[in-house]
């Protein structure tokens, strides 16, 4: 084996090898996060039914892109730092920020809250990181975690807004 998952080899960057360190830890918890939540995305976008579903199913596919996308940039950062990223799905879930939802169809709002919850633990732990990383003087790692703090939060907006009540419906006299 050429390094083992936690080693950290020097990075091409000079950022101090402690701060190094911390950061890929920080940023393996992101991945996992990540990777758990686009495997919920897909899920729901699989199972997604109802009035709506031609707009949750389209927008689903979407979030679930654009996850992959920024845990592929994560991972990516990890390995300019001379970390390894986290791969194994066990692993992802032990270090996960969010929990793995269970098997089974659930109704599309309790989907769609359970996919809310998990950005607003994601947002949550991307601002510390931003913090963190600009302490630390990585101002490239924190530059990307500020990109992905903002998909995430527009993923949580538009869940919000899916969450709503609905306004064309006429009320109960």
């Amino acid at each position: 084996m050429l390094q083992e998952a936690g080693e950290l080899e020097q990075n091409p960057i000079g950022l101090p090898q402690e701060a190094a360190e911390v950061i890929v830890d920080d940023l393996n918890r992101h991945v996992a996060s990540l990777f758990v939540l686009f495997h919920q995305y897909q899920k729901h976008h699989w199972l997604v039914e109802g009035p709506l579903f031609r707009d949750l199913h389209l927008y689903l596919e979407e979030a679930y892109r654009q996850v992959h996308a920024d845990l592929d940039e994560a991972a990516e950062r990890i390995t300019v730092l001379g970390g390894v990223p986290v791969g194994s799905p066990e692993r992802q879930v032990a270090l996960a920020r969010v929990a793995s939802e269970p098997e089974g169809v659930f109704p599309v709002r309790d989907m769609l809250l359970a996919d809310l919850r998990a950005e607003q633990t994601i947002i949550g732990a991307l601002r510390e990181s931003i913090r963190h990383a600009r302490e630390q003087g990585d101002y490239g790692t924190e530059r990307l975690l500020k990109k992905l703090l903002y998909h995430a939060e527009e993923r949580a907006h538009h869940l919000d807004h899916y969450l709503q009540r609905n306004t064309l419906t006429p009320e109960s006299a």
